[in-house]
């Protein structure tokens, strides 16, 4: 059995989702988000995220950390080099913690959740809700792209223990 944490990185909103794996199966422990204030200073809101991650990790048990990795865009350079700073943050926190924190691509967790890598967000929650036994699709959105965080380790793991073996 592994606890995982999956962590879908923000400055503004930050979703967490947190699950157990016993061999192929899946169990949610439990899922959700917060937010930071913008009118706060920049730093303060990375060190909030970091502290409140680390809280997660320590109030849950978490084994290991997965987080979606940032990827840039022509028009989101500016965000994208803000969430850089949290994911930086998150990965120190998880350090001081010897927690592992895995980082995967957009591309990874579609393919690893759906089996399809240009999956659009309703098939990946879907997927999700199917995976973890849930009656509805979790909410808000950034828990859900975080439990799909938490399974993309799971099934990449499992994967590769499998290929180990043999």
């Amino acid at each position: 059995m592994i606890r995982i944490l999956g962590i879908d990185p923000g400055l503004a909103d930050i979703g967490w989702g947190v699950v157990e794996k016993t061999n192929n199966s899946y169990r949610p422990i439990s899922y959700g988000a917060f937010k930071t204030k913008s009118s706060d200073l920049l730093q303060e809101r990375i060190f909030l995220i970091a502290n409140t991650v680390g809280l997660l990790c320590k109030k849950y048990k978490i084994d290991v950390l997965s987080m979606e990795e940032i990827y840039f865009t022509k028009h989101s350079v500016i965000s994208a080099l803000n969430v850089s700073k949290v994911v930086g943050a998150i990965v120190y926190e998880t350090k001081k913690l010897n927690i592992p924190c895995n980082l995967f691509t957009p591309l990874q967790i579609k393919t690893a959740v759906t089996g399809y890598g240009r999956s659009d967000k309703n098939q990946i929650q879907q997927m999700v809700k199917i995976l973890l036994n849930l009656k509805e699709i979790p909410q808000p959105n950034h828990a859900a792209d975080a439990l799909a965080s938490a399974i993309c380790f799971g099934n990449i793991s499992s994967t590769q223990m499998r290929l180990k073996n043999d």
